[in-house]
């Protein structure tokens, strides 16, 4: 049995790790593509119409991408997570289905329109669909986010004498604490990645002096993007996701921050040091006193409760991979307000252009929040086991007990090849779009 769950949820975590690749650029890179067409709407400069329709091709490939890889994570529900599904889907269902029904129609159909129908429409209906384009890529992640905070803070419920649950507020699935706090942290999260995606196209261009003009938009518009965004990564909406977990799950924030003893005053914030498990505490600790009580309940000496104030089942099941998926995406968030500060400043000063170890900085830094990214997740998810539903419905419960633990292993194996050759044939299609450029082909 214990197999059995470890090979389901290894698959899933491969899935979705991967799949999640591409969505994080669609949703953020929809805004800046509105941005460049409305840009082009106010000023008439070609260039940044230009700038909308090379971005939308790359918009296009991470879309096809992003559904190929979405298509396997929907059937898991079916095959490994049947007994999950058959208690929880007259819930989770109606959020998953919205997703499918509205958002990605909304984003295929006007996607669509976009790349083909510029001349057809006229530049204010083409304006229009990039725009709904956007609309459908952030509803769907709303829909998702709608099903995740459910899991994490369950409410509106019933639960039947069968273990089912049936929804009994349908407002509340909606208008769920933690809903709008998780939606705006990942939508903010997908505006850094694409917009350290676009500065680092823009400085790959200044670098080797072709497309000299678009090199320099796009990374005049990725530094400022990706500076607004990484504060705002920061606050308000990473912190109002922390105090949420504290609020809510208070053992996961515990887990997360490192704290095994809970101290008799203010607690600390860790910056760096490593779980020991045999031991309970962190070996080579950093950290600074009573900061932790001040960010999280602006008390100095306010108690945070420690993990051993917790039951052993209470605990995540997994608290250092936890706890360096946390300080791993705090790190790097930290790491990108710098750099982009840096980089805002040197523009502000018109000499971004010229220093090439900041543009090679700049050129290298774009995987960072992609990583960011997916450890943002790895908390969500690893701070909830070994629930599926939080403090509901055990991980354990949700599996099919059906589907052997060889199987799930086999199909882990066929996903791991064919996700290799999807991700090659990406990077070929991206690579060959980017060095085409933005400036269309004369014939």
């Amino acid at each position: 049995m214990e197999d059995m769950i470890f090979y389901d949820r290894l698959q899933f975590a491969f899935t979705i790790t991967f799949h999640y690749i591409f969505p994080q650029l669609t949703m953020g890179l929809s805004l800046m593509i509105v941005y460049f067409k409305w840009r082009y709407l106010r000023e008439k400069k070609e260039k940044y119409n230009d700038a909308a329709k090379f971005f939308m091709k790359i918009f296009a490939i991470n879309f096809t991408m992003g559904v190929v890889t979405g298509i396997p994570m929907e059937f898991q529900f079916g095959t490994n997570w049947a007994k999950f599904s058959e208690l929880t889907g007259s819930i989770i269902g109606q959020t998953l289905a919205m997703e499918g029904m509205f958002s990605f129609f909304l984003e295929s159909s006007f996607l669509a329109l976009f790349i083909f129908g510029e001349k057809l429409m006229g530049q204010k209906l083409h304006f229009l669909t990039g725009f709904l384009v956007f609309l459908g890529s952030w509803a769907s992640g709303w829909f998702i986010l709608a099903t995740n905070a459910w899991m994490q803070h369950p409410v509106g419920y019933e639960i039947l004498d069968n273990g089912k649950f049936v929804l009994d507020n349908f407002s509340a699935l909606f208008g769920n604490p933690w809903l709008i706090p998780a939606f705006l942290h990942n939508q903010v999260a997908s505006v850094a990645t694409s917009s350290f995606v676009v500065a680092s196209i823009g400085a790959f261009y200044v670098l080797r002096n072709k497309n000299l003009e678009y090199g320099k938009l796009f990374l005049k518009t990725g530094v400022v993007f990706g500076l607004i965004s990484s504060l705002l990564l920061a606050f308000p909406t990473g912190d109002w996701n922390a105090k949420n977990v504290a609020k809510y799950q208070p053992a996961t924030f515990a887990a997360m921050e490192g704290i095994f003893e809970t101290e008799k005053a203010g607690a600390e914030i860790v910056l760096i040091g490593q779980p020991n498990m045999v031991e309970k505490k962190l070996d080579n600790k950093i950290a600074v006193p009573n900061i932790l009580s001040f960010l999280t309940y602006q008390e100095w000496d306010k108690q945070i409760k420690g993990m051993d104030q917790f039951e052993k089942e209470e605990l995540p099941d997994n608290i250092p991979a936890l706890y360096y998926s946390y300080h791993i995406m705090v790190g790097l968030g930290t790491i990108f307000i710098g750099i982009m500060g840096l980089a805002v400043f040197f523009l502000w000063r018109k000499k971004i252009y010229h220093i090439k170890p900041l543009l090679w900085i700049i050129l290298f830094l774009f995987p960072f929040p992609y990583i960011a990214n997916i450890t943002g997740w790895y908390v969500a998810e690893l701070g909830r086991q070994p629930y599926l539903v939080y403090g509901l419905l055990k991980t354990a419960d949700g599996v099919s007990p059906t589907v052997s633990s060889g199987n799930t292993l086999f199909t882990l194996l066929g996903f791991v090849a064919l996700y290799m050759l999807l991700g090659l044939l990406f990077l070929l299609l991206v690579g060959k779009t980017i060095n085409q450029g933005p400036k269309p082909q004369k014939h």
